[in-house]
Formats: structure tokens, C-alpha cells, sequence
């Protein structure tokens, strides 16, 4: 596939997938996929991944509007920085990923593209920051969005799930949260009395 999707090729694919927002994926999916992310975080010195689902130029523009959605701040890094690009495509080429989830992922990454062309003569990579975000804010809000806009928005908001989806399985998205669990606790003494107060209940 070249860099940039035509135009005729981009329609087409919003024809096959009416419903643009059909992107799915099980439970068992999504833990063997962050499975395989953190085993690719413990070896991140090793070769560049290589997507297996996304063509060079989706990739580009996933990874991309991954960081849109979640970007690097004072406390934790952005999406692309948890692995979540490499999350969305082990998903995508599971065995057990649905056709209409590919072809809505790939339909909706086309989209974008189109939409931005029509805008700026720009795919969504080669457009400014601030002209992608004009876009993103457009599609942004479903309810908010305009009937041409729609299935853009529909696309987004199951790209935007899947982000968070992989963002907080990763090591990077718990930490954000400043989740407590598994660690090995040596003597449980209890509940703390203030939270037993708090709660209005006490120990037999």
C-alpha cells in the first residue's frame, strides 16, 4: 500500500464498513495482548516491532493519534511511550478478531485521512498539530458532531477505548493510577481504624 490513500480507495473502505464504530475485542484478547506488551516493555532494547495488522503509513498515523488521545505529562509518558500502537495491532491480528473489527479500524484510520485531505490536501500525519486537532475536535464529542461527522466520531470513540483499554493494562497506565495492589503483604494487621470509622462498620 503507498503512503497515502486515494481517495477511491479510502470510500471504498468507508462502504464496507457502514458502522465504523464496530471495533471489538474480548476479554481473552485484551489480556493476551497486554500479555505480549509487557513482555515487549521487558525486551525494549531489542529490534524495532514490526507491526503484523497495519500497513506502514496506519501505523504512522496510529501511533500518532494514540499520543493525541494520551500524551506524555508531568507524571507518566504517553500512549506510544506505554506500547499502546503495539496493543491496538496484536488485537487486530489475534486469530480471533473479527473481520468488521478490521475492516472498521482500517475504514475509520481512512476516514481521518480523507477528512483531513478535504480540509488541508493533507493525510493526518502531514498535517500541523494544530490542523489535526481541528479535526479531532469535530469528531471528538459524537453527540456534538454533525451527520458528515458522524462516523468519524463513531470510529474515535472505539479508537479512544482501545487506547485507554491498553494504556491502563500497561505497567506505565497502573502506575499512573497509583494502583497499590500486587504487592506481597508480610502481616495484615487489619482494616485502619479510620477507614473502619469512615465506613460506619467495626470487627466483631
Amino acid at each position: 500500500m503507498s503512503r497515502r490513500v486515494s481517495r477511491r480507495e479510502a470510500l471504498r473502505r468507508i462502504a464496507a464498513a457502514p458502522a465504523l464504530g464496530a471495533i471489538a475485542w474480548s476479554t481473552a484478547q485484551a489480556e493476551r495482548a497486554a500479555h505480549h506488551v509487557r513482555a515487549l516493555a521487558e525486551g525494549a532494547q531489542g529490534a524495532p516491532y514490526q507491526p503484523k495488522f497495519f500497513s506502514p503509513h496506519e501505523w504512522l498515523t496510529v501511533r500518532l493519534l494514540a499520543d493525541h488521545v494520551i500524551p506524555s505529562d508531568a507524571r507518566s509518558g504517553s500512549a506510544t511511550d506505554a506500547k499502546v500502537p503495539e496493543f491496538i495491532d496484536w488485537i487486530l491480528a489475534d486469530s480471533e478478531a473479527s473481520p468488521a473489527s478490521r475492516t472498521a479500524m482500517r475504514g475509520g484510520l481512512a476516514w481521518l485521512d480523507l477528512a483531513c485531505e478535504d480540509r488541508f490536501a493533507a493525510t493526518f500525519i502531514d498535517c500541523t498539530d494544530a490542523q489535526r486537532r481541528t479535526v479531532l475536535d469535530a469528531i471528538a464529542f459524537p453527540a456534538k458532531a454533525t451527520p458528515e461527522m458522524s462516523q468519524g466520531a463513531a470510529f474515535f470513540t472505539r479508537f479512544r477505548d482501545l487506547v485507554a483499554t491498553g494504556f491502563f493494562s500497561s505497567e506505565m497506565g497502573w502506575k499512573d493510577l497509583r494502583y497499590m495492589g500486587n504487592v506481597a503483604v508480610a502481616e495484615w494487621k487489619g482494616c485502619p481504624p479510620e477507614a473502619l470509622t469512615k465506613l460506619g462498620v467495626r470487627y466483631p
